[in-house]
């Protein structure tokens, strides 16, 4: 994909963003932050090599970085950041390279990056419809069969499973999932609208849509590979 909005210099690009500021010093190359890494343990993934990468200041392997697959295997827990000897954060760099990467568009070039659109769908589809990161009547169980038979029980039988716990569901006044109010909902709107939340909704849309033009699907076929499709390379086997 071309892109004509590329920074001269993706390093000094990455160094506006204050979590790069705050989380890339001196590294050593000591390796504690792999160590440390629940992430690394399952995902061919080693975020000492991406500080590494990072450090050499080369335009050429940053892009390379942005790309890839190996920036959105980190679940940002922070581990590094409380081992790393030097005060590094490799996991605010993570965070950095991954707003670099959907601004720029180079999250679609990778299978993991492309999670970025339904991902996006769902929890600011939440946040902005009903008030939560996770609510019940986005969860569909064909989605997440891996939930079991509990789960699809529970789905089926939402509003008398909830009742028994208590919980105020959709509901007036206060109370567990109780029905947020519009007034809340349109200021968490404005807040998304002055903070830059709706411009990365509609920036990653936009080149979500012409990675799935160049791969030749509609924008809901590309989607649903993107939220379903995994294959075996990402893994420590």
């Amino acid at each position: 994909m071309n892109n004509n909005n590329k920074p001269k210099n993706l390093f000094d690009e990455l160094c506006k963003d204050y979590r790069f500021k705050e989380g890339f010093h001196t590294c050593i190359n000591c390796g504690t932050c792999t160590a440390i890494c629940p992430a690394a343990e399952f995902y061919k993934y080693d975020p000492r090599k991406i500080v590494s990468i990072v450090q050499t200041r080369d335009d050429q392997q940053i892009e390379e970085l942005l790309k890839s697959d190996t920036i959105w295997y980190c679940g940002e827990c922070m581990s590094c950041v409380t081992r790393c000897p030097r005060k590094n954060g490799p996991g605010l760099v993570i965070i950095a390279l991954r707003d670099l990467s959907a601004r720029l568009g180079y999250f679609t070039e990778s299978e993991k990056g492309r999670q970025l659109l339904p991902l996006t769908h769902i929890m600011t589809g939440n946040i902005l419809n009903y008030g939560y990161c996770v609510h019940p009547k986005s969860f569909k169980w064909e989605d997440h069969k891996e939930s079991g038979p509990v789960w699809k029980w529970h789905t089926e039988h939402l509003e008398q499973s909830l009742a028994r716990q208590g919980a105020n569901y959709m509901g007036d006044g206060p109370g567990i999932l109780r029905k947020i109010p519009q007034e809340s909902l349109d200021e968490l709107k404005a807040i998304f609208d002055v903070t830059g939340g709706t411009e990365r909704i509609a920036i990653v849309e936009k080149y979500s849509k012409l990675k799935a033009e160049e791969m030749g699907m509609d924008m809901e076929e590309y989607e649903k590979q993107a939220f379903e499709y995994c294959s075996d390379k990402h893994f420590n086997h």
